[in-house]
């Protein structure tokens, strides 16, 4: 089954089995927020169709950050409507989860996610695009 792993954010790191990479979802200036999930719906829809998706796993929302659990929150919204309107499936992961998973710790901070990353191979451009390698690989085990 291929995989989309998503570390969603206004920059939503993602990973499928053939690449990787972040999207910038940043509305331009005039722009409504609301363009965010229209661009991440888009962005979502496109691999969902080139990569054959079946299963998209993503990070719950979480933190102490009232506007960015909000931005998340409506991001995932989206991508729940998205996903049951093309018939794939949804794994969702905690953030600690995916820590403990790529560093043993779940608490790791960002640069130990992605020294995690690098010591896999991967060059990640952020810690979102490191994030989403692991949620990757850890969707992947437990596929199996």
């Amino acid at each position: 089954m291929n995989i989309l792993s998503l570390d969603i954010a206004t920059n939503t790191g993602w990973k499928t089995k053939t690449s990787s990479g972040v999207w910038n979802l940043k509305p331009n200036r005039g722009e409504s927020e609301g363009m965010r999930v229209v661009r991440f719906k888009s962005k979502v829809r496109e691999m969902i169709t080139m990569e054959s998706i079946g299963l998209v796993a993503y990070e719950r929302p979480a933190g102490f950050h009232k506007s960015s659990i909000i931005v998340a929150a409506e991001m995932v919204g989206v991508l729940k409507d998205l996903c049951i309107e093309v018939g794939v499936n949804l794994a969702c992961y905690s953030a600690t989860e995916i820590k403990k998973f790529a560093t043993g710790k779940g608490n790791a901070n960002k640069d130990a996610m992605i020294a995690a990353a690098i010591g896999l191979g991967f060059t990640p451009a952020d810690d979102n695009e490191a994030d989403a390698i692991h949620l990757y690989n850890l969707a992947v085990k437990d596929l199996k």
